[in-house]
């Protein structure tokens, strides 16, 4: 075939472009498609509600571990040093086959693993309990990290092979106090977090086909943000 004829079968140019955080694709992604939509096609964002202590418990933790070797802080991993600095990645574009829209991933990294073999871990650090709930809401997440370290925009981090995904928990279990100071102890899980390449680009062109209509979808059953939006709107408060 000439590449005229190659031409007359290419599909055309996607209308749109859209920028997704892999943060969200974890609670709010599940949450409501709706609010989901609103956000990234309106820029139409929730009220913020996540407690700042998580976010400077989070600090402390990049702080504190930056530098240091997985002997000594994971030591059921492979010999690394984890990379806590500042660490923005963004995605080529992606478009799956008859969508509109194509998807760009763009986000920060908690932490990265360099093992000594030139591998690479992506790291996420949480302050949770260990559960099974935390593999399913954050594989989409480290995926789309992994994805973007792999496929990068240019001038973008370019990193790979990425060979491990995980979380690294913090779950609070004492609190000790002496004159005006006072402090957490705990323990340290590592989580890993499958890799598959397939089922994220599967989840990507869900994602797309939400994107791609031409009004929000409904209110996913129990978003108590959509029900306050239809209140407001009855009531013009």
């Amino acid at each position: 075939m000439t590449p005229e004829q190659q031409a007359l079968f290419a599909e055309p140019p996607p209308k749109r472009t859209w920028t997704l955080s892999p943060s969200e694709f974890g609670f709010l992604w599940q949450e409501c498609r709706r609010c989901y939509y609103l956000k990234v096609t309106q820029k139409y964002t929730r009220p913020g509600t996540f407690p700042k202590i998580f976010q400077a418990i989070d600090a402390q933790m990049r702080a504190c571990f930056d530098g240091k070797r997985t002997e000594e802080v994971l030591p059921q991993l492979p010999p690394g040093k984890l990379d806590c600095t500042d660490q923005r990645v963004q995605s080529i574009p992606v478009r799956s086959a008859n969508r509109e829209s194509s998807l760009q991933i763009r986000g920060k990294l908690d932490a990265l693993i360099r093992f000594d073999d030139g591998s690479i871990a992506i790291v996420d650090f949480k302050t949770t309990s260990v559960s099974s709930r935390n593999v399913e809401t954050y594989t989409r997440q480290l995926n789309a990290y992994a994805y973007a370290l792999e496929n990068p925009a240019e001038g973008y981090l370019s990193l790979k092979p990425i060979r491990r995904l995980g979380l690294l928990i913090f779950q609070p279990r004492s609190f000790s106090s002496q004159a005006s100071t006072a402090s957490f102890s705990g323990s340290l899980s590592w989580v890993e977090i499958p890799i598959d390449h397939v089922i994220f680009l599967k989840f990507l062109d869900e994602v797309a086909s939400v994107l791609d209509l031409q009004a929000p979808p409904p209110s996913t059953n129990g978003c108590t943000w959509c029900a306050y939006r239809e209140s407001a709107r009855q009531t013009g408060y």
